[in-house]
């Protein structure tokens, strides 16, 4: 069995702020927008495509790099991004090529007119982080742990990871990572023991 951890990733919430004040660009952020048919824009490009605005830090790629190869965690995407987070966000912020956490697409919802979204319950994520991470201790950076549409999945994945290291880091989605979220990881890490591992 693999026992090294893992230090999962969010985009949206932890990378991306998405509930900072619209008109108000977080200090230090870049704005690139992603559009409906795949599209990904940065800098005067963006002004020109309509499609969802997203706020990156290229500082938060330096920052999670040196986290792992303090802690000696590895780092992962989880995140509804799944491989797009690879192909958009991660070279926007200087990260190399994560593995990424997959989400069942059984639990992909259709309204009826063409959008789509995840399960309100949450089972999907918490189900799937609890089954990939067994036996290994966790670090999890995300803005939906207090979700209370998510306290009956919450409960089992506690129930769950009971005897095994689990550090839940919820992150403001009005301001992203911050540098306690990651003084907290490197705290909790250095008491599992763990040789460092560097890329």
């Amino acid at each position: 069995m693999n026992h090294t951890g893992l230090l999962l990733i969010d985009v949206d919430g932890p990378l991306n702020p998405y509930a900072a004040p619209r008109h108000r660009r977080p200090r230090g952020f870049e704005t690139f927008r992603y559009t409906s048919s795949g599209g990904w824009f940065s800098g005067r490009q963006t002004r020109k495509h309509r499609g969802m605005r997203v706020w990156l830090n290229p500082a938060h790629g330096t920052a999670l790099l040196d986290l792992a190869a303090d802690t000696g965690l590895q780092l992962m995407w989880c995140t509804t991004w799944q491989h797009e987070a690879n192909t958009h966000i991660g070279p926007a912020i200087g990260l190399p090529r994560l593995p990424v956490i997959e989400f069942p697409e059984e639990d992909v919802l259709s309204d009826g007119a063409g959008a789509q979204g995840w399960r309100r319950d949450g089972n999907w994520k918490w189900a799937t982080v609890a089954r990939y991470a067994a036996g290994r201790p966790l670090a999890w950076l995300d803005d939906d742990h207090d979700d209370p549409a998510f306290a009956a999945a919450r409960a089992d994945f506690d129930k769950q990871r009971l005897a095994t290291p689990t550090l839940l880091s919820h992150v403001d989605p009005r301001t992203g990572i911050q540098s306690d979220h990651l003084d907290r990881i490197r705290t909790w890490a250095s008491a599992l023991g763990t040789p460092a591992r560097h890329f």
